[in-house]
């Protein structure tokens, strides 16, 4: 068992669960909702990137794909860019993807977050990744002002 924190998020996408697999897993789309192209073949022990689309091709997180079973489950770790000299343990991301009937729940679970600091950073930024993920499967166009930007009060 771990003391780390850890961050849990459910929501109900109308959707299949091929259609928000590719949302996490296609370049495009990912660059679509989250301002980040998520890139990588997809296979367990491949690396991944998340990829600024501001054209710097800068990498803000990188880790290793642990498991992958289109379209129920991926996990990954998430690496922040870092002192190579201090590397910092990576915290662990899980999708879990369910069908139930025409609907999908996603549930999305961050553990071994470094610190309390690094909780509230995915407590403040998965739901507005999510939100916006879901309004893009939905709709076809994520939300209208990119929600991670909105202040807190």
């Amino acid at each position: 068992m771990t003391d780390l924190p850890r961050f849990a998020y459910v929501l109900y996408i109308g959707s299949t669960p091929e259609a928000v697999w590719d949302a996490l897993t296609d370049a495009d789309l990912t660059a679509a909702y989250w301002g980040h192209s998520n890139i990588s073949d997809w296979r367990a022990g491949s690396r991944w990137e998340h990829v600024r689309t501001d054209g710097s091709g800068v990498a803000d997180v990188t880790g290793t794909v642990v498991e992958a079973d289109r379209p129920t489950r991926l996990v990954t770790t998430w690496d922040p860019p870092g002192d190579a000299a201090h590397p910092e343990q990576p915290s662990r991301v899980t999708f879990g993807i369910r069908a139930y009937g025409d609907i999908v729940r996603l549930t999305v679970t961050h553990e071994d977050l470094a610190d309390e600091a690094a909780l509230a950073g995915a407590s403040s930024g998965w739901p507005a990744v999510l939100s916006n993920l879901k309004s893009l499967i939905e709709t076809g166009s994520p939300l209208p002002q990119a929600p991670w930007l909105m202040p807190d009060r």
